[in-house]
């Protein structure tokens, strides 16, 4: 699997999972309804799937390496959604998260 698209199921995935959240967040933190909720856990689920597309075998890897898409989608999600200003430490925390996902990811193991 190329790195490329690697990275574009991490994309994807990280908007299922981050969507999801944040559609429950809206349903029961904002009573918007179970309508909500019910879109927030499909879309949950829907990462689950995206995240068996990855061609690595180790569940706790790709997981692991998800989690440094995570930090910095959601503070992108914040910004876009819900006009979240993040300041220097969480950019560069954010920057840190991805640097390390990179290097679980994508690190030349000779197999």
């Amino acid at each position: 699997m190329t790195i490329a698209r690697s990275a574009a199921l991490f994309v994807v995935a990280a908007l299922f999972e981050i969507g999801g959240a944040w559609l429950v967040w809206q349903g029961i933190r904002e009573h918007r309804g179970l309508l909500w909720i019910g879109a927030g856990a499909i879309a949950l689920g829907l990462y689950g799937v995206v995240a068996t597309f990855q061609t690595d075998d180790n569940f706790g890897r790709v997981l692991a390496a998800y989690g440094g898409i995570f930090v910095a989608g959601s503070l992108a999600w914040g910004m876009i959604a819900d006009g979240y200003r993040p300041d220097r430490f969480d950019i560069i925390g954010a920057a840190v998260c991805l640097a390390g996902m990179a290097v679980i990811m994508y690190a030349p193991r000779g197999h």
